[in-house]
């Protein structure tokens, strides 16, 4: 495949990714996250603007129905602390909402930007025929944030449909150590992460699965390993106001 054949799959590829984007503050959702400790699945809703979690499982196992009860009273609380809380505690609140998700969504969209990308075959994952893209660092990219910095030692897979353009699957890891300027730390090989989407409507796909695992230096010195694995599932249209 030429070239100009590839950069019109990556470019494809990102305008999907803005689409998807824009529309999850429309969804709800349930998520589990797992921890070295266990895990916990939340029911995640939309509210007034940014979204609440309510405990709804832990280790697999549905709540009590005293424990129940007790997340309801949490939930109708946020509903009704959100319904009159002042226009400037609102706006704070939806604001950092909003710069979290440009985080995680930048980070995601300068891939585009920091990789140089070469088709290296044809695949079905999780029942879609992909494309499959190796990601090597492009040579002269600026990350534009401290976030972006670590993609400079990076490569990666890209496991793109080859009918919408989707991200089913992108895996990436660091290859050498990466010091972020302006923060007293080192990534290190061994730290990688990993998203999978999943079509929620006829075109719009979310996440299903995002996992990450950090190897890093703080002050140069002291070692800090981290690990996180979230699984997103039950999409469905958001039914409190979203306000994007």
């Amino acid at each position: 495949m030429a070239a100009q054949d590839v950069a019109d799959i990556i470019r494809q590829s990102a305008e999907a990714n803005n689409r998807d984007w824009a529309a999850a503050p429309d969804f709800d959702n349930s998520e589990r996250d797992r921890t070295k400790d266990g895990d916990k699945t939340y029911a995640v809703t939309m509210l007034d603007g940014s979204p609440y979690q309510r405990l709804i499982a832990v280790n697999g196992h549905n709540l009590s129905a005293a424990k129940q009860q007790e997340e309801q009273k949490k939930y109708q609380h946020a509903l009704a602390e959100r319904e009159h809380e002042s226009p400037d505690k609102r706006s704070e609140r939806i604001a950092k909402y909003q710069a979290d998700r440009k985080r995680d969504h930048t980070m995601l969209e300068q891939m585009t930007s920091a990789f140089d990308f070469h088709l290296v075959g044809k695949h079905v994952l999780s029942g879609h025929k992909v494309y499959v893209l190796k990601a090597t660092p492009h040579k002269g990219y600026k990350p534009p944030n401290r976030d972006s910095q670590a993609l400079t030692g990076m490569e990666g897979t890209l496991w793109i449909d080859e009918k919408t353009f989707q991200w089913v699957k992108v895996e990436a890891h660091v290859t050498h150590p990466v010091r972020i300027e302006g923060f007293l730390a080192e990534v290190e090989p061994g730290t990688q992460f990993e998203v999978e989407k999943r079509p929620v409507t006829t075109d719009i796909w979310l996440a299903s699965h995002y996992s990450m695992k950090l190897d890093a230096k703080v002050m140069f010195l002291i070692r800090h390993k981290g690990a996180e694995d979230d699984t997103f599932f039950n999409y469905h249209r958001a039914t409190v106001s979203s306000d994007k």
